[in-house]
C-alpha cells in the first residue's frame, strides 16, 4: 500500500535520469500527472552505468539515496536506470515503476509502462500504453488557428529516409493551402540536404525553424498553438507529442524497412483514426481532426494509484482495447 498523503506529509518521487533527454520526457510526463492529484516531494537524481547499480543491489545499499526522504515510488525510464531502481528499493524501500519493456524480468518492478507495439506477454504487473508517455500537457481546449507545424526526422533504423519524397510532399501540403502557416521544424537526425532543400523551396507559408535554433520548451509551446501537426513517419515520439497536445495529426510517409514494433505502432494508430496519412488528392482532409482525451501519462497515473492502494498480492494488468 502507498500512505496517503495530508497537509503534513508528501509523497516522495525518487526519479533516475540517465541523461538522454527522450527518456527525461517520458518519467516528467508521469510526475507531472502525479503533481496534478497528490502533495509531491520530487529527487531527480543522475544514475552512472548500471556495473554501478548491480554493486549497490548486492551490497543492499544505494549512496545516491543517502539523506533523502523514502520514497515512495522509484520511478526509471532507459535501460541504465533498472539495476539502480532494484538497488534503491533493496535499499530503501518503495516502488518501482519501470517505463518501458525492460531486458531485465519484467516481474523484478512493481510495474512496468509497456507501449502497446511491443506486444508484451509475460506475467509481470504492467500496463500497456500508446506509445511512450511523454511531457506534453494538452491543451485547454482545441485551438482555432491557421498555424500547423511540420516536425520532420531523419534516417532511422525502421524507415527509409527518402530526402526527395519528404520534400515533395511537404511542398505540395504547403503549396494546396495558402490560407496557412507553417512551421517546418527538424530533429537531431535530419540531414542538413534536407533543410538546404526547404529553404530553396521557398514558399511564401513556410517558415523553417532548425532544432538548433529552439530552446527545450519551444516544442510544447508551439504545439499549444497550432490546430495540426504533420510528422515523419520515423518520429514516432513526436505523432505522440503531438497527439497529446491534442491536434490534428498527419502522417508524411516515408517506406518501412520490414515489418516492426514501430512500423506497427504507425499502422494501429491509423487504423484507430487516431493519425491519417498525407496523399496528394486530399483526402487526408476528411480525417484530420484532434484527438480529444489522448492523455497517456494522467490514464496510467490513475491506475498506478488505484493497484498501489490495493492489496500488495495483486497483480496489474491493463491491456488497451
Amino acid at each position: 500500500m502507498i500512505r496517503e498523503t495530508h497537509s503534513t506529509q508528501t509523497f516522495v518521487v525518487w526519479r533516475l535520469l540517465d541523461g538522454k533527454p527522450g527518456h527525461q520526457h517520458q518519467s516528467q510526463g508521469l510526475v507531472q500527472a502525479l503533481q496534478a492529484r497528490l502533495a509531491l516531494q520530487v529527487f531527480d537524481l543522475q544514475i552512472k552505468d548500471a556495473g554501478h547499480g548491480w554493486l549497490s543491489w548486492l551490497l543492499g545499499q544505494w549512496p545516491a539515496g543517502e539523506g533523502l526522504p523514502a520514497p515512495d515510488l522509484i520511478i526509471g525510464a532507459g535501460h541504465a536506470t533498472h539495476a539502480h531502481m532494484l538497488a534503491a528499493k533493496r535499499a530503501y524501500g518503495g516502488k518501482t515503476v519501470c517505463m518501458m519493456q525492460p531486458s531485465l524480468p519484467a516481474e523484478l518492478f512493481d510495474v512496468c509502462l509497456i507501449p502497446e507495439h511491443d506486444q508484451y506477454r509475460g506475467f509481470a504487473s504492467f500496463i500497456e500504453t500508446r506509445g511512450v508517455i511523454n511531457h506534453i500537457q494538452p491543451a485547454s481546449k482545441v485551438q482555432q488557428t491557421e498555424q500547423v507545424l511540420i516536425m520532420v526526422g531523419g534516417p532511422s533504423k525502421h524507415f527509409e529516409w527518402d530526402e526527395l519524397g519528404v520534400v515533395a510532399q511537404v511542398y505540395d501540403l504547403v503549396r494546396k493551402h495558402p490560407d496557412q502557416h507553417y512551421v517546418l521544424t527538424t530533429s537531431r537526425r535530419t540531414p542538413t540536404s534536407f533543410i538546404s532543400a526547404m529553404q530553396r523551396v521557398r514558399l511564401a507559408n513556410l517558415e523553417i525553424v532548425a532544432i538548433t535554433d529552439t530552446g527545450p520548451g519551444w516544442l510544447p509551446a508551439k504545439l499549444a498553438t497550432v490546430s495540426a501537426a504533420w510528422v515523419t513517419e520515423d518520429s514516432v515520439s513526436m505523432v505522440y507529442e503531438a497527439l497529446t497536445a491534442q491536434v490534428a495529426v498527419g502522417i508524411i510517409n516515408l517506406t518501412a524497412k520490414r515489418a516492426s514494433r514501430v512500423s506497427r505502432g504507425i499502422e494501429k494508430l491509423i487504423d484507430r483514426q487516431l493519425v491519417t496519412r498525407y496523399d496528394p488528392y486530399g483526402l487526408y482532409r476528411q480525417f484530420m481532426r484532434p484527438v480529444l482525451g489522448f492523455n497517456e501519462a494522467s490514464r496510467c497515473c490513475d491506475l498506478l494509484l488505484a493497484h498501489f492502494n490495493r492489496p500488495a498480492s495483486s497483480r496489474l494488468v491493463s491491456r488497451l482495447i
